[in-house]
């Protein structure tokens, strides 16, 4: 193919696309609003799947690099209630389908691959249109205006891509995150910490929950989870974080002293995550010489497992037809259809494993879902 290709969105789909698209030859540019590849977090850790992640890091010939990531015993899971009482207590299983990995530490794997000059730090999309000669003008914020025959929005929930195939923008879904974290000693944090075990504490209910993970390193990083309004989140004062998170832990009265402590002693500066969801079985007209990959194409909530995992798997698979075909159009129709079929139902399951977690069945619902998993 000898079309010019451009990326927008330094995430985890836009950085396998480029991998793959480059093991096969096709030069790419990715434009990546952010400053550089650390001025933010990358949050924390992702579960990668054997059919969708790992096939995607096989095919840009990164799985053995991968597997020298993988955190060995951090897929353990508990299930407590609000009291502390252990429901479910699922150990580590040697050689996982889903081993965990460090979300940072994976883009800087994808990152490192690639040639250099690929990505075009600072260089946030302000406007993308079709060039009256064809292929697609992109205009930023800073930098040159760029143009390419094809592009890729790549750039999340919040895609100024998108708009040109869909008038669709995310929902809210009911549900608020607050990040937190434990890093200081105390015999408190010790026994919070223990409570955990080796990979990742579920302490659930209906309309809330704590969840945590325990780093090998020690570090506990997670999330508050409340079924609020977002504007009733937004109207806590988190600018004094010590401030806002008694607050919050005041919805958990009642709980054990060993999963507020997560809370109200959280190191963290709490960050507000609001989940949304893009529609589910969201679909697009076919639009000469553009699409989306990840989040841009597929928003969901977190409770299956696999935003990340599609991201990758999208970019692998998209590179591979485009790579495949001289006809652009063809390729881009193909590849479109299975990304719909796909993300239809993975987005109805997290959707529904949203209401398994905070549901009026929790946190029974959720014992019953890693039961059977």
């Amino acid at each position: 193919m000898q079309k010019t290709v451009a990326i927008v969105g330094a995430g985890l789909g836009g950085l396998m696309l480029a991998r793959v698209l480059q093991t096969h030859g096709v030069a790419t540019m990715i434009y990546e609003g952010e400053a550089s590849a650390t001025s933010r977090g990358q949050g924390g850790l992702l579960d990668i799947h054997e059919e969708t992640g790992q096939a995607a890091l096989r095919a840009a010939g990164l799985y053995d690099e991968f597997l020298t990531l993988v955190r060995p015993g951090e897929d353990a899971k508990r299930v407590v209630d609000r009291h502390g009482t252990l429901l479910l207590d699922k150990p580590a299983g040697p050689g996982s389908p889903r081993p965990e990995v460090d979300r940072g530490e994976l883009r800087r794997l994808l990152i490192d691959s690639l040639a250099p000059g690929t990505i075009w730090w600072d260089h946030k999309l302000t406007l993308i249109r079709h060039h009256p000669a064809g292929g697609l003008d992109l205009t930023f914020a800073a930098g040159s205006p760029a143009h390419a025959d094809i592009v890729v929005g790549a750039d999340g929930a919040w895609s100024k891509v998108r708009p040109l195939l869909t008038s669709a923008e995310p929902r809210y879904s009911g549900t608020c995150f607050v990040e937190i974290a434990l890093t200081s000693s105390g015999r408190t944090h010790q026994e919070s910490v223990a409570a955990i075990g080796s990979g990742t504490l579920m302490a659930v209910a209906p309309g809330k929950g704590i969840i945590v993970h325990r780093y090998a390193d020690g570090r506990v990083r997670g999330y508050v989870a409340l079924n609020r309004p977002e504007e009733w989140m937004r109207s806590i004062d988190f600018d004094d974080p010590s401030a806002g998170l008694r607050r919050l832990s005041r919805e958990f009265d009642g709980w054990s002293p060993l999963l507020t402590a997560f809370v109200t002693e959280s190191d963290a500066d709490p960050w507000l995550r609001p989940i949304h969801a893009l529609p589910v079985g969201l679909r697009w007209d076919r639009l000469p010489g553009v699409t989306l990959v990840g989040d841009a194409a597929h928003l969901m909530s977190p409770f299956a497992g696999e935003g990340a995992n599609l991201a990758m798997y999208d970019g692998a698979e998209l590179a591979a037809e485009l790579a495949a075909h001289s006809d652009v159009e063809a390729a881009l129709a193909t590849f479109e259809e299975r990304l719909f079929t796909r993300s239809r139902e993975v987005a109805d399951r997290s959707a529904q494993n949203l209401e398994v977690f905070f549901g009026e069945k929790a946190p029974q619902s959720v014992v019953a879902l890693f039961d059977h998993s």
